[in-house]
């Protein structure tokens, strides 16, 4: 039996932190887990950025109700769906990803939480657990499944390799040269193929 785990942003929806990098004007919001492997330094970051200009999560979920699927992500996924279980398995945050999951039909996803104050300020996060893509995967696979695993950034690498297949999707030129044997693709045509190739052979 097969579940395939796919990444959320820059695989099915934009980067939300680009997306209000790009609204608020702070250029280094932009940076993402392409950029800095490390989660919990990157999150530090974009906290100490965002407390600096009195920006919490109302500001941060006006600019997410303007980001929608990339296209063709809607089709992708239910085509998906039609061949096995899927799990987005995302860094993101509970407080972001309903709005986004609606514009995708509602897919499972397992992601972390914020802790927010009651005026918005963002004054910390909860994950699910550390490296949690990767031991997502591996409980699946206790359970009796088999896991395809795409993404795009360094903190899916880890599910990728751990799994019967991996695939990196629109992943930037450096993650690709490093990983040169992981299959890359950039159109979803391609990777329902790539997926539906394992899953039926």
């Amino acid at each position: 039996m097969y579940i395939t785990c796919l990444d959320l942003e820059g695989v099915l929806v934009p980067e939300i932190w680009i997306a209000f990098a790009k609204e608020t004007g702070i250029d280094e919001l932009k940076l993402t887990t392409r950029d800095i492997p490390d989660y919990n330094e990157l999150m530090q970051r974009r906290l100490e950025i965002l407390h600096q200009h009195n920006l919490g999560l109302p500001q941060i979920q006006s600019t997410i109700q303007n980001i929608y699927p990339m296209e063709g992500a809607c089709e992708f996924l239910d085509e998906l769906r039609q061949n096995c279980q899927v799990i987005i398995l995302s860094d993101t945050f509970t407080q972001f990803a309903l709005p986004l999951m609606q514009k995708l039909n509602m897919p499972t996803i397992f992601c972390n939480t914020l802790e927010v104050a009651p005026d918005g300020a963002i004054t910390g996060y909860k994950l699910r657990q550390e490296n949690g893509k990767y031991h997502a995967v591996k409980a699946l696979q206790s359970i009796g499944y088999d896991t395809i695993a795409a993404g795009d950034s360094f903190n899916d690498l880890a599910m990728i390799k751990n799994s019967k297949a991996g695939f990196l999707f629109k992943a930037p030129a450096h993650i690709i040269e490093a990983n040169p044997s992981i299959p890359a693709y950039t159109t979803y045509k391609d990777l329902l193929a790539g997926i539906k190739q394992i899953i039926h052979s």
